[in-house]
């Protein structure tokens, strides 16, 4: 009879500390909605990126025009208030040209972070 209690006790006491060991296993459920929040992110991001490089390439376009119209108007012997003008146009599609590729850089790292958050949520790091 005690034998039978003994080994009804070990056999509990094995089976409790397997449930234990399973359970500290296991992660905890996902939250859905970080996940979701992460991919809308990711995607915003993404298109925040395309806008940024088409404008940037128009504002790449517009200053190669300008400075083919300063060499053109520059070969005519145009007035000075023209020149200037020209100047002034190049000097503004620069700063664009600059603006863009700060914008892009910032949408990259805000990317890459969005990215990082949807590994660690889905992972659970």
């Amino acid at each position: 009879m005690k034998t039978i209690i003994f080994r009804c006790a070990l056999l509990s006491a094995a089976l409790l500390a397997g449930f234990v060991v399973a359970s500290a296993q296991t992660t905890a459920p996902q939250n859905v909605g970080d996940i979701r929040s992460d991919r809308r992110d990711i995607r915003s991001d993404t298109k925040d990126i395309r806008s940024d490089r088409r404008d940037l390439r128009s504002d790449v376009k517009d200053r190669r025009s300008d400075i083919r119209d300063l060499r053109d108007d520059k070969k005519e012997g145009a007035s000075k208030e023209e020149l200037r003008q020209d100047r002034q146009d190049i000097r503004t599609d620069t700063r664009d040209i600059r603006h863009e590729r700060r914008d892009l850089r910032r949408d990259r790292r805000d990317r890459r972070g969005d990215l990082r958050d949807l590994h660690h949520n889905r992972h659970g790091r």
